[in-house]
């Protein structure tokens, strides 16, 4: 079997994990919950780290850092994981999706600029309010869908014109960059991901990130149930039992000592798989702006082959999946406003394919990989 996109667990993890077992350190408090913050908050170059149990709680809270209250409105992709939507849920907030650029599959900011400026509007208090329902607009909340990037710029732009604060999901994008800045970095706060599949990963677990002291404290407290006192069991707010724990941080700190080998493997694979696909019947790449180091976390193919890849390439032990589900056609989402003029979202869930990338992955494996692809095209 050629799997998807597994960790690579091939430097210190199983010496730190042991020395977590042997000291008992394995909860929430712990040396290498803290060293695992620094190491990613020295990466990023960012002030503050705060890890937190997994990706979509690094949401929950930093969209509420963000001032997201109960009935708000937070703009958002309309094809994502399910959880940037669930995130704006759990914070009592309602999505307002929005359609992808077909070439680079990032948030369309053509769709985000006319909606803000014919279907908002300020109220007396200045607020900016969705005419047709009154609710007010709290946030930005971008994904850089497959670690991809899109105009960072220009997005920001519109949030600053609006005063509307930017909360990235870059539970993808660990690696890529922006003009040089990393993403996570560009906004009032970001949230990461460590889950199985990601470029660096613990099992599971998150962080959130920014440059506000404020904030920052306010992560730390929220993730910790809200504890004024470290013998008293005082909570002066509801909080969340959110923090990572120790033997999970220990991987982390292991993962994060290897990322930028990690990074430059992904980045060959995606070569690669440029070079040997390229041209090939029908198929297309994502595309990435001249300003974007791509980290290729989950590389993906377009092609209207996809249904027979999907099937072809998993009985061969080939491990391949397709893109999201777009949230508008999830039971649960499917009221939500959707922003398109052509649903771009259903083109790309239709046409696109998740194949094998896994930074342990052979150059054997790779031509097999390729070699498939050629064969069941052709």
């Amino acid at each position: 079997m050629i799997p998807l996109s597994v960790p690579n667990l091939s430097g210190k993890e199983l010496a730190y994990v042991t020395d977590c077992l042997e000291t008992g350190w394995i909860s929430s408090a712990g040396s290498y919950v803290n060293r695992f913050e620094e190491l990613v908050a020295e990466y990023l170059g960012v002030k503050h780290a705060i890890a937190t149990v997994n990706g979509t709680a690094a949401l929950h809270v930093a969209l509420q850092l963000a001032g997201v209250r109960q009935g708000d409105c937070v703009l958002m992709p309309n094809i994502t994981f399910v959880a940037t939507a669930n995130a704006v849920r759990y914070a009592g907030a309602e999505p307002i999706l929005f359609d992808a650029d077909l070439a680079t599959w990032q948030m369309n900011l053509d769709l985000l600029e006319e909606f803000l400026g014919n279907d908002c509007d300020r109220s007396p208090a200045g607020e900016l309010l969705v005419k047709s329902t009154g609710q007010r607009v709290a946030a930005i909340l971008p994904v850089h869908v497959q670690g991809n990037i899109g105009p960072m710029q220009r997005l920001l732009a519109i949030a600053g014109e609006y005063g509307l604060p930017v909360v990235e999901d870059a539970a993808e994008s660990l690696g890529s960059t922006y003009l040089g800045a990393q993403s996570g970095t560009f906004g009032l706060l970001g949230c990461l991901s460590f889950n199985g599949n990601k470029i660096i990963s613990t099992g599971g677990g998150g962080m959130i990130v920014t440059n506000d002291d404020r904030l920052a404290a306010s992560a730390r407290h929220l993730t910790t149930t809200a504890k004024t006192d470290p013998m008293e069991y005082f909570h002066d707010e509801v909080g969340y039992n959110y923090r990572l724990v120790n033997v999970l941080a220990a991987i982390g700190v292991a993962q994060m000592e290897q990322l930028p080998d990690f990074v430059r493997k992904k980045q060959a694979i995606g070569s690669f798989y440029r070079a040997e696909l390229g041209g090939i019947a029908d198929i297309e790449f994502q595309a990435v702006l001249p300003e974007v180091e791509h980290n290729n976390w989950l590389f993906t193919i377009k092609t209207g082959h996809q249904k027979a890849l999907l099937q072809e390439l998993n009985n061969a032990k080939i491990l391949c999946r397709p893109f999201w589900m777009p949230m508008n056609r999830l039971p649960m989402y499917k009221t939500c406003l959707y922003v398109s003029k052509t649903d771009n979202c259903q083109e790309i869930h239709s046409t696109c394919l998740a194949i094998p990338c896994s930074t342990s992955i052979t150059e054997a494996e790779l031509g097999t990989v390729t070699k498939e692809i050629k064969r069941i095209v052709a």
